[in-house]
């Protein structure tokens, strides 16, 4: 067996460098495949339909130890393949995230209801001492983060074991994000207006950027080296430069445009914006930073996130949910929400296949990203806010609605 396995082994990294050159791996797997019993955990390989192991890791095995900077060791910070998601497909969980029973964390007033997604049970209920907004997980994927805006606070969670960390104040926290090397925490912030630096670990504070407006939703550049954030009430995107510290960069949008939630298209070359006001999403040339175009998606049109295969932007609405073809940059379907909306957008689950949303009047549910129909749904009371899936695939969380790289 052991020769068998060395033979398989070389073959399969022609395979991949040949995929990733010629644009292929979209039609086949740009990683091999083992049967039952060939190779071992530590092979930078998946088994069909299981995990990816990004990291060398033994199963029931210690986690990988950080480096000095806090960052794991062994951890690629550029996007796979050249494809922003590539490491964010169906099963292709990160070591750190595996073993983690699939949950949903949903910001509930002064609680964070979790909810077990097999038969959509309430599983428990974690008093956070805040009135959360949202709930986010660390880079390392290693916990949770609970912002309240209302009384400046971040309150750290455990997701293995559900205790509650001590809470750190900040002033006016709009929102948290990481950076992509996994070194800094990146808090967005009002009054006055700015960008915190932190450790990600401690939030301890480290530096802060003055912005040019109030910063809420952000997302970065494909190179990664500066995070772009939306101001809604300015309708102003700011560009800020990691290393530097700086703003490098500012696009004043249209009349009447309120930008909000952000994302990177998957081949890197542009960022789409959504717009309530306008009622679509904003084309942004990713690059040059510079002002594309607009495709009309709906009214309210607010929260944004991605299929599992990449090819699809989710736009959720004031009562319908539009998914926008990355490719043609044309809709695709519309489909309408239970009860007209409005909904709260939360994250797409593990394997593809639901989207999960909040109905501010209590009710949680999830849409078929293939048809759009109700596939569960539960009412938990209360004033939901988004649901923070969670584990989701992908090598590291930078934060904001599932951002995830």
């Amino acid at each position: 067996m052991q020769p068998r396995r060395r033979r398989s082994r070389a073959a399969a990294f022609p395979l991949a460098a040949a995929l990733s050159l010629t644009g292929l791996a979209g039609c086949e797997s740009p990683v091999p495949f083992y049967r039952p019993g060939e190779g071992t955990p530590d092979d930078p390989v998946v088994g069909l339909g299981g995990p990816a192991p990004y990291l060398p890791s033994r199963p029931g095995g210690p986690a990988p130890r950080a480096s000095g900077s806090g960052t794991p060791r062994g951890v690629p910070v550029a996007p796979a393949g050249g494809q922003v998601y590539a490491a964010t497909g169906p099963g292709m969980l990160a070591p750190a995230a595996r073993g983690l029973p699939p949950r949903l964390y949903v910001p509930n007033g002064p609680f964070v209801d979790v909810l077990d997604p097999t038969g959509l049970r309430l599983a428990g209920r974690l008093l956070t001492g805040a009135t959360a907004s949202r709930v986010v997980p660390s880079w390392d994927l290693r916990r949770l983060w609970a912002t309240d805006r209302a009384h400046g606070l971040l309150v750290p969670l455990a997701p293995r074991t559900g205790r509650r960390g001590r809470p750190v104040g900040i002033t006016a926290p709009t929102g948290l994000y990481f950076s992509p090397d996994g070194r800094d925490a990146l808090v967005l912030a009002r009054r006055p207006d700015r960008l915190d630096l932190r450790d990600p670990r401690t939030m301890a504070p480290r530096a802060t950027t003055p912005l040019p407006c109030a910063a809420g939703h952000a997302d970065f550049t494909p190179d990664e080296a500066s995070l772009v954030a939306t101001c809604t009430a300015a309708g102003v995107l700011a560009r800020v430069h990691l290393a530097s510290r700086t703003v490098s960069g500012t696009i004043r949008l249209p009349a009447g445009a309120r930008p909000g939630d952000l994302r990177l298209s998957p081949d890197g070359s542009a960022f789409y914006v959504a717009d309530a006001r306008q009622g679509g999403v904003w084309l942004v040339d990713a690059r040059r930073f510079a002002l594309l175009g607009f495709v009309r998606t709906g009214r309210g049109a607010r929260g944004l996130a991605i299929s599992r295969d990449a090819r699809r932007l989710f736009v959720v609405g004031r009562g319908d949910v539009t998914a926008v073809e990355f490719g043609s940059r044309r809709i695709a379907s519309r489909w309408p929400l239970p009860g007209g909306g409005p909904a709260d957008p939360g994250g797409v689950s593990s394997d593809g296949r639901s989207l999960w949303l909040a109905d501010p009047a209590g009710l949680v549910y999830a849409l078929s990203t293939r048809n759009g129909r109700v596939l569960q749904s539960i009412r938990i009371g209360g004033r939901p806010a988004g649901p923070c899936v969670h584990p989701q695939p992908g090598r590291y969380s930078l934060g904001g609605t599932g951002l995830y790289r």
